[in-house]
Parts: structure tokens; C-alpha cells; sequence
């Protein structure tokens, strides 16, 4: 059963990175991989359990789709009331290289506060603001995935996974920034250096579809561009607060803030008088999110959910600290894996695998990088976030970006994994040497 199960997931996983030379929407195969996947493990399964297994793992895929239809709701009515038009103006950016760096530190410092999916929608929606060019977008984009994720990292609320880790007390907010900046700075920055002279450089030469997309709203109340671009930020940071105060899933705190700015348009609409054919309600930018995107999602996380019921991934961690014994290997593994699929229950077998490795009053050098804000776990927090840029589709980021840009996945692989990889590497040997520098091994729990 686990060996047909493990086939179906390859093979559709190869169908979806050759949606483009199909012809046919990536989404249709991530949802048939997942009623197939989770149909063999009813079957021959077994399971008595496997009804409320389902709904639990339906349950946590829901907390990430919910999110992320708040999330691109908010960024499509803050597009349409020309609130990142407002910011693109604002960008004084004197070529297309510098433009590069700006938009990548932008999503770098945003994605430790916000999530490195909701930096994403940002940054590619203005990036629609600013280039013309398709391919240039795309080379953009791309590398904007890769500093959203690196940006992600060193911050306990930057990711799903570094919040798992977080909240498990497998690594403490000092410890984390500490022994991760600048290994995550690297992972940004080495990429974009290396990128930036493949960029025709010149002048720039903004564009901006917005007044051909909705004219009438933009000319005749171009105050509110400031106002909602505020509001739908302020929205967004909301999350992160709202979170670390309630406990609650970062879900719940997307809606509350749709909710407010639901209401805030509501009032504009009849404030302003403006008409509904201008598209200034939020129903209305709700007919307009990347649906395909949305299903794409629920179909990845629940296939991947069903490999993690039947027990290959705790196999896989089992067998990596039976045979491989080398945090600084097994995480580096760990990370090339996110980018094929999801970190989430990746991360979260390993915190379940290597949770009680520690018995009291060890001095094995080996148990001891398994202790709070030992080795294994800062490598683990920064592989599992920044090994998923390897790939389009091995991170919340990636596929996002190429929701919105249609960016195929075979010229991601070509153009920008590579970059990718040089980062990622670079920034695991930074974090081996950091572990040898007493200075670091103070933040150590």
C-alpha cells in the first residue's frame, strides 16, 4: 500500500511540474493525486481512525487555505483602490538592478514580520506596477521567493514551521536571530548579486495597469489609495499580533481583519457614492482571486497529509538518524525534501522523531545539538524555510508567485534553483561555523 501510495505521489508530482507542455492546470492533478492517495489508504488501509484522521488533516490544510483567500482578498482590494500604485510612485529606483535590490530587501525585512506568503502576494502585485516585461517579472519574482523565505527564517514568526518550532521550545526567539541572521541575509543576498547581471540595466520605465484596470475608481477618489493601502497593511501585520496574544491560528486573525476592511469599503461605497460597476466592494475582488491557486493548495497539502498518516515521513527521519547520524547532513536533506513537499509535516515529524534524543546528563557531543537552540534545530529551522525556494512549488511563496505570474515551473528550475541552491548552501556552513564560535553557543539552552 505505502509503495502504490508513494508512485501515485511521484507521479502526480511530475504531472504538476509538467502542467505548461499539458496544457493543463496544475490544480486538476494535485486534487486527483489527493482523492487517489487518500482512496488507496481507505481501502487497504485499514484504519479504523482514518474518518477523524481526514478531518484533522483537512482541518490543518483549511488553516492555510482560508488564510491564504483573506489574505490575497485583502491584496486584490488594496490593488483596486491603487493603494500599491501609491508605493510604486513612491520607488525611486534609479535602474532595473537597483529595483531588483530594493523590492528583494523590502520582502526580506517583511516576510520576518508578516508570513513569507502574504510578502509574496505583496511584492508580486507590485512588481505588476512596475515591469512590463514578462521574463523580467519572472526573474523578479523568482527571486523575491527567495528572499521571502530567507527573510522568514530567523524570525519565530516569519513561518508555520519556525512558529512549530518555536512554540515546541526547540528554539527561543534570542537564540533563533541570533544564530540565523546572518545565514538568512546570505541566502538573499548571494542570489540577487549573482542575478543582477543578468538584468538588461536602464533607465526605468514604470508602467502602471491600474488605470486600465479600473479607471473610474482610481480618477475620481485617488485619496482613498493611501487610506486603503494603510488600512489593508495594517490588516496584514494585524495577524502576527493577534496571533502571539490569542494563540489562535494566523486564520482566524486574516478573517477579523477581511471583516473590518469589508466593512470600511462598505461605508466608502456609500460615503463616496461609488458605483458599483467601478469594483470598490470586497465581493466583488472576491470574483477576481486565483481560485485555481487556492484548489492547487488544498489538493498538495492534502496528498502530502496522506503520506504523513500512513508514516513515510517519520520512516524517512528514522532512517536518516539510523544511517546518516550528521545534523548538519540529515538537515541539509531535510531541506532539499521541503522543496518537493511541504515543510509543515516535514518539520513536524521531526520535531515528533527527535524531541526526546536528550537524556539527562549527557555529555554525547552528537545528542547535545538536539538540545533548545542546538544545531540540529537552528539547521532544521533554516533549511526547512529556505530549502523550499529550491523549487517553485516547495514553498507557500513559490507557489503563490506562480499562481499570480503563470511562472512555469522547468524556467524556475533553469533560472533561478540554482541561485537558490548557492544561498541555501552558504547559509547552512555559516550556521556549522556559528556553532563553533563560543559566542553562539551561549544563546544554546
Amino acid at each position: 500500500m505505502i509503495a502504490a501510495m508513494i508512485i501515485i505521489f511521484v507521479i502526480g508530482y511530475l504531472l504538476i511540474a509538467l502542467e505548461h507542455p499539458l496544457h493543463m492546470n496544475k490544480a486538476s492533478f494535485a486534487l486527483v493525486t489527493c482523492g487517489i492517495l487518500w482512496s488507496i489508504y481507505a481501502i487497504w488501509g485499514h484504519d479504523p481512525h482514518m474518518h477523524e484522521a481526514i478531518v484533522t488533516q483537512l482541518g490543518d490544510a483549511c488553516e492555510i487555505v482560508v488564510f491564504l483567500i483573506g489574505a490575497m482578498t485583502i491584496v486584490e482590494i488594496i490593488d483596486r483602490y491603487g493603494g500599491f500604485s501609491f508605493i510604486t510612485e513612491h520607488i525611486n529606483a534609479k535602474s532595473k538592478r537597483h529595483l531588483l535590490w530594493i523590492l528583494c530587501s523590502l520582502s526580506f525585512v517583511m516576510s520576518a514580520v508578516l508570513d513569507n506568503m502574504t510578502t509574496t502576494i505583496i511584492m508580486v502585485m507590485m512588481l505588476r506596477r512596475l515591469l512590463s516585461d514578462q521574463k523580467e517579472r519572472w526573474l523578479f519574482a523568482g527571486l523575491i521567493v527567495i528572499a521571502a523565505n530567507a527573510g522568514g527564517a530567523f524570525s519565530p514568526i516569519g513561518d508555520v514551521t519556525t512558529i512549530m518550532l518555536w512554540m515546541d521550545e526547540k528554539v527561543s526567539s534570542v537564540g533563533l536571530f541570533a544564530n540565523l541572521i546572518i545565514p538568512s541575509i546570505l541566502a538573499m543576498v548571494i542570489p540577487v548579486f549573482i542575478a543582477q547581471y543578468s538584468i538588461r540595466d536602464g533607465k526605468m520605465q514604470t508602467i502602471t495597469t491600474l488605470a486600465e484596470k479600473n479607471p473610474v475608481l482610481h480618477e475620481r477618489h485617488p485619496q482613498l489609495s493611501k487610506w486603503m493601502l494603510i488600512i489593508g497593511v495594517s490588516g496584514l501585520l494585524f495577524v502576527p499580533v493577534f496571533k502571539t496574544f490569542t494563540g489562535l491560528p494566523p486564520f482566524m486573525g486574516i478573517m477579523i481583519s477581511l471583516g473590518v476592511i469589508w466593512g470600511v469599503t462598505e461605508f466608502w461605497v456609500k460615503r463616496y457614492k461609488i458605483d458599483s460597476k467601478m469594483g470598490g466592494r470586497v465581493s466583488s475582488a472576491l470574483h477576481t482571486i486565483d481560485m485555481p491557486t487556492i484548489l492547487f493548495f488544498l489538493g498538495i497539502l492534502m496528498a502530502v497529509s496522506a503520506l504523513s498518516e500512513v508514516g513515510v515521513l517519520n520512516t524517512v527521519a528514522d532512517e536518516m538518524n539510523t544511517k546518516i547520524h550528521q545534523p548538519v547532513l540529515m538537515t541539509s536533506i531535510i531541506g532539499v525534501l521541503s522543496s518537493i513537499v511541504d515543510n509543515v509535516p516535514l518539520v513536524s515529524a521531526c520535531i515528533k522523531m527527535f524531541e526526546n534524543m536528550v537524556p539527562p546528563g549527557t555529555t554525547d557531543l552528537y545528542l547535545l545539538t538536539f538540545v533548545e537552540d542546538g544545531l540540529f534545530w537552528h539547521l532544521l529551522t533554516f533549511c526547512a524555510g529556505v530549502g523550499g525556494s529550491l523549487l517553485i512549488i516547495g514553498s507557500a511563496a513559490g507557489v503563490v508567485a506562480m499562481g499570480i505570474e503563470k511562472i512555469q515551473f522547468f524556467w524556475y528550475f533553469k533560472h533561478i534553483s540554482w541561485l537558490a541552491l548557492i544561498g541555501y548552501l552558504a547559509g547552512v556552513a555559516v550556521i556549522w561555523l556559528e556553532s563553533l564560535c563560543p559566542f553562539f553557543m551561549l544563546t544554546a539552552g
